[in-house]
């Protein structure tokens, strides 16, 4: 087949849903295919890039009992190496068509588990992160992606630094003093890919905290091809691991508020122990999106 026979042969099979979404509204949109055997690079790209969400995961079975799966995550422009919404979106697939609740996850550089719970309405996923670290982000870091974003030293908050944070993918975290501050994000979209991809960052995170357990996030993804993220996992994941890493006091839970600044209203459960570098629950609910 040609690549273009290719993506009209799996296209009608992509199931599309809404992750982290609020109720039966807002969510991140994440395409799910499932397929017997893995689909080359250049056909995944091609599919995600027709998709056209910020991240559309690819499932293979890699056990007769289907509670194994390798799995790829593939943006419009480029393979991402975890992607939390798109698990949380595929892990309520997975339990429909396998009638199972829990799975074992090869991902590219790691394996995680994530298990599936059944609403009245709506479907809710749980995954196990990759595991976390973070690091200090230098100060001439600090200062280009703060550039970027036309941010001033006086914007940033003073209770928790900015960093290089990792869970499963690598994201730069600036915290923000204001919540005004945040809804004014803006920079620009081929500058900010392009910095992004010379330091090999997945989403730059900006946070305003609400609460020790309520902040309200952001996460720009030019590297991707997309501005902006309703919900992202992986980098809530990664910002668990630092607040671990800080001593942060919210007694090893929060909550994540994302998307409300694009009329995509997300929420995101996340959860740890107290082991450095361990994985992290994060977790939401899943609904269909009506094509």
């Amino acid at each position: 087949m040609t690549l273009n026979d290719t993506i009209q042969h799996y296209i009608k099979d992509v199931q599309r849903l809404a992750a982290f979404s609020n109720g039966d509204d807002g969510g991140n949109p994440a395409g799910v295919l499932i397929t017997d055997t893995m689909l080359t690079d250049h056909e995944m790209l091609a599919i995600a890039a027709q998709v056209n969400y910020s991240e559309t995961a690819f499932a293979t079975p890699i056990s007769d009992d289907q509670k194994h799966w390798r799995i790829r995550y593939f943006s419009p422009k480029i393979e991402v190496a975890f992607c939390g919404h798109a698990t949380i979106a595929l892990t309520a697939v997975l339990s429909q068509h396998t009638g199972h609740d829990e799975f074992s996850l090869t991902l590219n550089d790691a394996v995680i588990t994530v298990q599936a719970e059944a609403t009245k309405q709506l479907a809710k996923s749980s995954i196990k992160s990759p595991q976390t670290w973070s690091k200090a982000l230098p100060r001439p870091l600090q200062d280009q992606f703060c550039a970027l974003f036309g941010l001033e030293q006086n914007q940033l908050s003073q209770d928790i630094p900015p960093a290089l944070i990792h869970g499963g993918a690598s994201h730069i975290l600036l915290p923000l003093n204001d919540r005004q501050t945040l809804s004014q994000m803006q920079y620009d979209f081929d500058d900010g890919a392009a910095l992004m991809k010379s330091h090999d960052i997945t989403t730059v995170m900006l946070v305003y905290a609400e609460t020790p357990k309520l902040f309200h996030v952001r996460n720009a993804f030019a590297v991707g091809g997309v501005i902006e993220d309703p919900a992202t996992g992986a980098a809530a994941a990664a910002l668990a691991g630092y607040l671990r890493d800080i001593d942060w006091p919210c007694d090893q839970q929060f909550t994540i508020r994302q998307g409300d600044d694009m009329g995509m209203p997300s929420m995101i459960d996340v959860s740890f122990d107290s082991v450095p570098g361990s994985p992290v629950s994060v977790s939401g609910l899943v609904r269909p999106i009506e094509v």
